[in-house]
């Protein structure tokens, strides 16, 4: 049992004594937490751009190729940009929702404060999974429409050589999604364990707040 339970327990199990110095301490406990686990979301998000800026370091030099001679090379580079900006921006906003909960001074407006922290954090998730989903519909819609340049790009490659020409598109495609599903799996799955688990631990925080102010 933790200290947080602990006190809830003791403050239970004095209800005929005026409870302000146990109200007091699970309030400050809550607040803690609370702060301690939107301390740790501006942690991951910036660890997460460091990952995706890292990672591009290893992009191999035959994708890089193909996404020039396809045209795709300023598409992408905007893209990017766009990205930093926007995913900075919520960065920031994580860290403005931390320094509100540092000095929160009610019951009331810590409940407001995780409510507002858990929306940023959801319209986080949400934009990083709907921007990967976008790229990867779009991105193919473009290959799709230039199929003919696609096919010349690629008629060197062992993968697709041998293949029948009526075969290549489709195959192509059929690999390219697969792989995609694979990705934004990989990142939901990412979202929920990590983002997900915070989350939760704020609204049962929240959950504890409104018990006391039901009091």
């Amino acid at each position: 049992m933790d200290q947080l339970e602990l006190l809830k327990k003791d403050w239970q199990n004095r209800e005929q004594e005026l409870p302000i110095y146990s109200y007091k301490e699970i309030y400050t406990m809550l607040l803690k937490k609370s702060s301690s686990i939107l301390k740790w979301i501006v942690i991951i998000s910036l660890c997460e751009i460091l990952f995706w800026t890292i990672l591009s370091f290893f992009i191999p030099e035959s994708s890089k190729e193909f996404n020039d001679k396809m045209g795709l090379k300023n598409i992408f580079l905007w893209i990017n940009i766009f990205n930093y900006i926007i995913v900075g921006i919520f960065v920031v906003l994580f860290y403005l929702n931390y320094k509100k909960i540092q000095v929160t001074s009610s019951i009331k407006t810590l409940m407001q404060h995780i409510l507002q922290a858990r929306k940023t954090v959801h319209y986080f998730v949400y934009y990083n999974i709907g921007l990967a989903a976008l790229m990867l519909i779009s991105i193919n819609v473009y290959l799709f429409f230039n199929k003919d340049k696609l096919i010349t790009v690629l008629k060197g490659d062992q993968d697709f050589s041998a293949l029948p020409a009526e075969t290549f598109t489709s195959t192509f495609f059929l690999l390219q999604f697969a792989a995609g599903a694979i990705l934004i799996g990989l990142l939901i799955l990412f979202y929920w364990l990590v983002y997900g688990l915070l989350l939760r631990r704020l609204k049962r925080n929240y959950k504890e707040l409104k018990k006391i102010e039901m009091q």
